[in-house]
């Protein structure tokens, strides 16, 4: 018997509509872990806590919305009080992808495992073979080519790109290909061919990675460059069907805020909103909430992940989250009776921790509507999976074959 059976059952068997709840909101707070998973070890992320950390190095955070929905149930976070009657449903979630970065997260949620990680080249930089062919057929040559964050290597090489016209190119631990370009002198147009030619070179199996990412930026001299919101990944597609092709196969609305349209290389997509910033996603997705529509809002919010995880910057992180939560509390204000919000992660980004990388950690699932009668802990799961299943399910669609996870919906009513 389905979750619908069941509600109509309740119902003394009155019709009532296909779903549950009319909209479903999904909001990823790209890197927010609550404590490093079971594996943690076998990825060298040990002791990571991204959230626990944070909190215990500002001596607590501000954040009455997510205390209140229940994050505070979820880990033993300073400042962050348990509440014994929490309005939101919560959860631990386990990763069993083999990976930690967003898009093997993402895929996850909406239903495919990850077996083989992304290639990296984080401590080699690409091979001469690859950069070679992509000075040619870009008609630029290339500086850098290692590891190293995006704002540093800016420092470094920003003032000679000025000078020579060259590419800026870089990685980190993730599986991705960046390429650093000033606005000033290298037209968007021209950085955006240039990272269609790199992503159609390395879908070669040697060199394959995730992502190319074009990073545009401004300035005139070290200490003054800037990204810019210009930002444009171009992700591998997914390896299979998700949860978000049916959906949108069923004539339902998937609207994706942020990367997510990057991430699933628009597949499954019917409407797209690209983020400024965090803020900017939510305000933009508080927005989408005030009018009409049937079907998944996907949001993802990366400047916790790419302004302050990966910078190692403490401060700067806390007080996104402290800026999120403040948001968080107008999209409650403004969600109707049929609309249910999940708040999660893909994975951690712990800013005390060594290194630049991301961190393999639990995620929380915590799961809200004005209809849900009793909030509270429901069992952890061993899958971030469980979120599409659940929307798939809301929905009344079935899971692509070949699909991982398994629904929740029954314990969010």
């Amino acid at each position: 018997m389905t979750i619908i059976n069941i509600i109509q059952a309740m119902q003394g068997g009155k019709k009532m509509s296909k779903e549950l709840y009319k909209r479903i909101f999904v909001i990823v707070c790209d890197s927010m872990g609550i404590g490093n998973a079971e594996d943690a070890a076998l990825f060298g992320d040990e002791g990571a806590n991204t959230i626990g950390h944070i909190c215990e190095a500002k001596n607590g955070l501000n954040i009455i919305n997510m205390e209140g929905l229940g994050l505070g149930n979820l880990g033993d976070f300073k400042g962050i009080h348990p509440i014994s009657h929490p309005l939101g449903t919560t959860a631990t979630l386990k990763e069993v992808s083999n990976g930690k970065d967003t898009m093997t997260g993402h895929w996850e949620m909406m239903g495919l495992k990850v077996t083989q990680p992304f290639k990296t080249f984080t401590d080699t930089g690409f091979p001469e073979e690859f950069i070679k062919i992509f000075e040619e057929k870009t008609g630029r040559k290339c500086l850098g080519n290692y590891a190293e964050s995006g704002t540093k290597i800016l420092d470094d090489l920003g003032e000679k790109q000025l000078e020579t016209g060259d590419w800026i190119v870089y990685t980190s631990a993730d599986s991705v290909f960046q390429i650093a370009a000033n606005e000033e002198i290298i037209p968007l147009e021209e950085l955006y061919d240039a990272c269609h030619i790199a992503r159609e070179l390395l879908m070669d199996e040697r060199w394959k990675v995730g992502r190319v990412i074009a990073r545009p930026f401004v300035g005139r001299k070290k200490g003054e460059f800037k990204r810019t919101s210009n930002r444009h990944d171009y992700a591998l597609k997914p390896t299979g069907l998700t949860t978000l092709n049916v959906l949108k196969d069923h004539g339902f609305d998937v609207i994706g805020v942020g990367k997510i349209h990057d991430i699933f290389c628009g597949e499954g997509i019917t409407e797209t909103h690209h983020s400024d910033s965090s803020v900017h996603g939510m305000e933009q997705t508080i927005e989408i909430c005030e009018r009409d529509f049937r079907g998944l809002c996907f949001v993802n919010l990366v400047d916790f992940d790419a302004l302050w995880g990966h910078r190692r910057n403490v401060e700067g992180y806390g007080k996104e989250i402290e800026k999120f939560d403040k948001n968080l509390g107008v999209l409650l204000e403004e969600m109707r009776e049929n609309d249910l919000l999940i708040l999660t992660a893909d994975h951690g980004n712990d800013p005390t921790y060594t290194g630049t990388d991301h961190t393999r950690e639990y995620v929380p699932f915590i799961a809200y509507s004005k209809r849900m009668k009793n909030g509270g802990a429901i069992k952890d799961e061993d899958t971030f999976a469980v979120i599409g299943a659940s929307v798939a399910e809301n929905f009344g669609v079935p899971m692509p074959e070949g699909t991982i996870g398994h629904s929740v919906l029954k314990e969010l009513m």
